[in-house]
């Protein structure tokens, strides 16, 4: 009978590696993409602001806390635990014990606060300032008035207490590569060195940079978390032709890739890759921003009317190929904060019609939208819209612009009108505070748009004496915004990356799709490098 029993165990293990593939395991090398323009230009985390380098640099380095992909929210990473006060202004973290640096020498609590009172000097102007800049103190060290943050302390070697000014869920600013954690001793002295050369904590250390062409690093065997990361080695290739990569994907060289425009109906199509592909909606909104001082777009009837003219859907099938994810409203699919109930605004000529005539505005009028020459969200979009605004008898006129130039314009408020693809998270908080009647047009609020019941539920979401009942509030405010309309809502950008059937564990990433943590990634006996 154990003999029976054994028989049948091994027959269901063969099926299932028959039915679906080789067995995953540890070892192997996998080799990813870097293909966001060029080079990098560094790997120290605190004095870059280039997504490429994020990409290398999220496997070398920790923070306190980290992105989850699969619950799309912060969770904590170099602290086991964090007890917040009660006015939600002192988190008193508890660090992991175990965790060491590339170098050999164990984190403690004087390494987080180093580290961010680094990110916080002027001559480090580094990205990561905006992020820690709601610490107690903070702000008087990045304007040059003080040397240290006095909202940080260290309680004893492995508990930190951070003081804020205002109440937030700063997971959302700490858990960002930007804000590593890194050893005071490796880079004091040697900074052009560390920018070359970096010592972090993560699961993987640096080995080697060939310029131009690929970044090299290997599994750290002192990594905090037991038995991981699974793989060996990573190899990032420097590759920022789409072209160039297809063919590296296709023929085995890269173990996954990013997914353009241009391949992904390609890629739908091929037996071999179709079955092979994880999507998400990123939490990028790409909208036409309507300045509130130009007169038509005072009145929130023609806003309106502007999104129930436009076949959205029907643009981005012809013009995107699928590659986006229709906007439902400015929150994300991917945000905690999005409503599965809330409808993007229908195409409905006659509705749109009905309302231009209730603000009189029947016989139409002319407007300029300026744009980059993006392919996604520039002048080509522009320029579709132009047949379905005639049909209200509106005429459109887009005007191209460099990024710089139309960027701008839109802080100095010299536009009727521009498309742009806005960041829309991760904290759908501080998302939607860009748009409060306090925030200017130079922080962000380019439609100078202002709503009062817009702010009281910000407001409500940021007094909110629960993470359940913060995110009540901010999809109220959510919704406000949607029904106001200050922008034509177009989409969120779909991101893809395609994998080869050896590879287990890319997951999908809402903040920046290609920002994979490879801790928890293996490969099976299949792959051509194991």
């Amino acid at each position: 009978m154990k003999k029976i029993g054994m028989l049948l165990l091994a027959a269901v293990t063969a099926l299932l590696v028959t039915a679906g593939g080789a067995t995953a395991s540890s070892g192997g090398t996998f080799v990813f993409c870097a293909p966001y323009g060029g080079d990098l230009f560094s790997l120290d985390m605190h004095k870059t602001s280039r997504t490429q380098d994020y990409i290398v640099g999220l496997n070398i380095n920790r923070s306190l806390y980290k992105w989850d992909a699969d619950q799309s929210k912060p969770v904590l990473d170099l602290a086991t635990d964090v007890k917040v006060s009660a006015d939600g202004k002192t988190y008193t973290f508890t660090l992991r014990k175990n965790v060491k640096f590339h170098n050999g020498r164990t984190l403690t609590a004087d390494d987080v606060i180093w580290s961010y009172n680094r990110i916080a000097q002027p001559e480090t102007t580094s990205s990561a300032a905006s992020y820690i800049a709601n610490i107690d103190g903070a702000e008087a060290v990045i304007a040059g008035k003080a040397k240290t943050i006095t909202g940080l302390s260290k309680v004893d070697d492995y508990t930190v207490k951070m003081t804020l000014k205002h109440p937030v869920a700063i997971g959302y600013s700490l858990c960002k590569v930007e804000t590593a954690i890194v050893p005071r001793e490796a880079i004091e002295g040697k900074e052009a060195a560390f920018s070359t050369n970096p010592v972090g904590c993560g699961p993987f250390k640096f080995v080697k940079w060939v310029r131009g062409s690929e970044v090299i690093l290997e599994k750290f065997d002192g990594y905090f978390e037991p038995g991981k990361p699974y793989i060996d080695k990573l190899v990032y290739k420097i590759m920022p032709e789409g072209a160039a990569r297809d063919i590296a994907f296709r023929a085995g060289e890269l173990d996954a890739n990013i997914v353009g425009a241009s391949q992904y109906p390609i890629y739908q199509r091929d037996p071999e890759i179709k079955d092979h592909m994880i999507e998400v909606a990123e939490m990028y909104t790409r909208i036409i921003g309507f300045n509130s001082e130009f007169k038509p777009f005072a009145d929130k009837r023609v806003r309106q009317a502007i999104n129930h003219a436009i076949n959205a859907e029907l643009i981005i099938k012809k013009l995107l190929k699928n590659k986006a994810v229709p906007a439902t409203g400015y929150l994300p699919t991917s945000s905690p904060a999005y409503e599965k109930a809330m409808k993007g605004y229908e195409y409905n000529l006659a509705r749109a019609k009905e309302l231009m005539k209730e603000a009189g505005y029947e016989d139409g009028f002319t407007f300029e939208c300026i744009a980059t020459a993006n392919k996604s969200w520039g002048v080509g979009i522009v320029e579709s819209l132009i047949p379905f605004m005639k049909r209200i008898n509106i005429t459109i006129k887009p005007q191209q612009l460099e990024g710089a130039a139309l960027g701008e314009r839109c802080r100095t408020g010299k536009f009727d009108a521009f498309i742009w693809s806005i960041e829309s998270g991760p904290d759908p908080l501080e998302t939607l505070n860009r748009f409060r009647s306090t925030t200017p047009r130079s922080a962000g609020n380019y439609t100078a748009y202002a709503n009062a019941d817009y702010d009281k539920a910000l407001d409500k979401a940021a007094a909110a004496s629960s993470e359940a009942e913060r995110i009540e509030w901010v999809k109220k405010a959510n919704r406000i915004l949607f029904e106001d309309a200050p922008f034509w809502f177009f989409n969120y950008n779909k991101a893809i990356i395609a994998y080869h059937p050896w590879v287990h564990g890319i997951k999908p990433v809402a903040i920046e799709m290609m920002l994979q943590d490879f801790t928890n990634l293996k490969l099976d006996d299949s792959s051509p490098r194991k």
